[in-house]
């Protein structure tokens, strides 16, 4: 059984169609790469794995679990989450502050910190 299985997806901005029909399976432990030119919708797919934006169809189930319907903060919770390219991180925090706003639901703040220790 596929870790991530994503459906026939297909999301809007607004009335212009992003993304279409796109499917893939990624098994456990599997590296995966989206490929297109500027504008084919990468990110796009990734905002809506993420439940960031919604899909007008399609499905997507994470561990045999359907997502596409889960609001953002409950898709990160299962283990699912974007990493930002450049521009979006937050410009104002260190590249430790970053990474430790990516931990924000870790409960096992001793463990962070040693994770993020500068060796």
């Amino acid at each position: 059984m596929p870790l991530l299985k994503v459906r026939n997806i297909e999301t809007y901005y607004g009335p212009i169609m992003a993304i279409k029909g796109v499917s893939f399976d990624m098994q456990e432990e599997a590296i995966v790469t989206i490929l297109g030119a500027n504008g084919a919708g990468k990110t796009t797919v990734l905002k809506t794995i993420c439940g960031v934006m919604d899909p007008e169809k399609g499905e997507i189930e994470f561990m045999g679990q359907r997502i596409d319907s889960k609001p953002p903060d409950k898709i990160v919770r299962l283990g699912i989450s974007q990493v930002p390219e450049g521009r979006e991180v937050f410009h104002d925090l260190t590249v430790k502050e970053n990474l430790m706003m990516g931990a924000y639901l870790r409960k096992d703040r001793a463990a962070i910190q040693k994770d993020l220790e500068i060796v």
